[in-house]
């Protein structure tokens, strides 16, 4: 039925288009004359030219007048052309009476409406009207009894009753869409694991709303191409998702953008309408400076921050793949609910305050951890009671030590070689000394604090970290303005493998101190 309307609509506005246009009429005099009277008082017929009734022969190649009988302006335009306005430049729509236009208006779905109000000032002024969205809110959601579970819906019921201005039913009626859409898969994501804090349907509620992720790539004309991803990943905590980077330069993109997308079936009739995209990450790559992470015979990996890995083919410059790896944490809002222009802002939800507790804030922390790349786990650990004592505090940084250097026992060996697989049509290879990184950080509550996915990648260091062994000593290192991670690597020649002997996370001061409303 809404696509009926909107057919309707589309081919109104076509006919209106192929309206041909109303030709010039040309005054003629009285006597039969084309033109003024000549020198000896006769006037010039239509055969006849300015100076008397001999005819006037039209120089070859010089271009005929259409309209006989009129002078040559004294302006640059054409002689004797008269100003004929063309059809596709007049409104015809706005010619319509208010009463017409409303009409053919009520005959759209609420989609529909909201995209022909941003067409021009008098069809946003008419899709906007309150009795068209009131007839569009009631057959919905007229008759069903809604209850308020929190405070906060109660909050936003009240907001919608006592808002007596123009566009209410607009208001509510995309309120109580959004969150009827919003209940069927809320629902699933109260489940949460205690072993992660997070949802244990994360990746079923993504593959059952088909949300997927597209990169819009800017050039710096302002030219944008659009990415769909090639694979996705999903692990326990993170999804890694690949593009492939076609014919694109490096060197031409401006900026990258991120969205997450919601496509429907191809058999849904909304699947003609444009998919909304959500805002997850923009970046700029003229200001972010890129680095090098690692390459193979025909693959250089570049990283730019926060954590984007593009893969360029060596000696030509042109990106062969891109990849992100998005954390498990608000990603379902993140992908949904943000805008084209402004990512989806996580609600505060601070936890209760205890004023008598001198500590808060600095134990009881717990750390899920896992190392992998697209296709296997290299490292994963759970770590509970992690506390940090005052005197621990360096440039700002709350220090957790989830693995002590000194204690042999917590050491552990990681599983295969840390290496990052990559694939482009036929073509495949692994660039050594690179991974990804997935921390989830709980608080005392069990509340997901920090969370974090991102490329990581070891660099050998000059001196030993460590005389329990002998071998090459590695780090691995990860930091942005919440946080850091900090680890210590040997390579076991013997075992062929590497050793993690330190692991320990920094965690931002002021971040503790908005979290718990400290001081520290």
């Amino acid at each position: 039925m809404a696509t009926g309307r909107g057919e309707f609509f589309r081919s109104f506005m076509e006919g209106l288009d192929r309206i041909p246009a109303q030709p010039v009429a040309v005054t003629r005099q009285k006597n039969g004359g084309g033109g003024r009277p000549g020198a000896d008082g006769r006037f010039a017929g239509p055969d006849r030219g300015q100076a008397g009734g001999r005819r006037t022969r039209r120089r070859p190649g010089a271009p005929q007048s259409p309209v006989r009988g009129t002078e040559p302006s004294c302006s640059g335009q054409a002689a004797g052309f008269p100003q004929i306005k063309s059809s596709s430049k007049e409104n015809w729509l706005e010619r319509l009476p208010s009463e017409i236009l409303i009409k053919i208006l009520s005959y759209l779905d609420a989609a529909s409406l909201f995209c022909v109000s941003h067409v021009s000032k008098l069809l946003h002024r008419l899709a906007n009207d309150d009795v068209m969205w009131q007839k569009l809110y009631t057959p919905e959601f007229g008759s069903q009894k809604w209850k308020p579970k929190t405070a906060a819906d109660a909050a936003v019921k009240e907001d919608a009753a006592g808002d007596q201005s123009a566009g209410r039913w607009k208001k509510m009626y995309f309120r109580a869409m959004a969150g009827q859409d919003m209940n069927k898969w809320r629902k699933e994501l109260k489940d949460i694991s205690p072993y992660t804090g997070l949802p244990r349907q994360t990746e079923w509620v993504l593959r059952s709303l088909n949300v997927s992720w597209e990169l819009t790539l800017c050039d710096h004309l302002g030219r944008e191409s659009t990415l769909e991803h090639s694979r996705v990943f999903f692990f326990e905590s993170s999804v890694i998702v690949r593009w492939s980077g076609g014919y694109v330069q490096y060197h031409h993109i401006r900026s990258i953008q991120l969205y997450g997308v919601r496509k429907e079936p191809l058999k849904s009739p909304k699947a003609r309408k444009p998919h909304w995209r959500s805002l997850i990450l923009k970046l700029d790559t003229k200001t972010q400076r890129h680095r090098v992470i690692g390459k193979d015979g025909l693959i250089k990996m570049l990283l730019l921050q926060p954590g984007v890995i593009v893969g360029i083919w060596r000696g030509q410059n042109r990106v062969a793949f891109i990849m992100v790896s998005l954390h498990f944490h608000k990603l379902v809002e993140k992908s949904l609910l943000g805008s084209p222009a402004c990512p989806y802002s996580e609600p505060v939800d601070p936890p209760p305050v205890d004023d008598s507790d001198a500590d808060l804030g600095l134990r009881g922390y717990t750390l899920h951890f896992v190392l992998h790349n697209t296709g296997t786990e290299i490292m994963s650990g759970h770590f509970r009671q992690l506390s940090c004592r005052t005197v621990q505090f360096q440039r700002g940084l709350v220090e957790l030590r989830v693995i002590n250097r000194t204690n042999l026992s917590q050491h552990r060996s990681l599983s295969g070689s840390i290496k990052l697989p990559w694939k482009f049509q036929d073509l495949e290879g692994a660039v050594e000394n690179c991974c990804f990184m997935t921390l989830t950080l709980l608080d005392e509550f069990q509340k997901p604090f920090w969370c974090v996915s991102a490329p990581i990648y070891i660099t050998m260091t000059k001196t030993s970290l460590s005389f329990d062994y002998k071998g090459d000593h590695f780090l691995m290192q990860y930091g942005n303005p919440d946080g850091e991670v900090r680890m210590k690597l040997v390579w076991l020649k013997e075992q062929k493998q590497f050793f993690l002997i330190s692991l320990t996370v920094y965690v931002a001061v002021v971040k503790v101190n908005q979290r718990f409303s400290r001081a520290y």
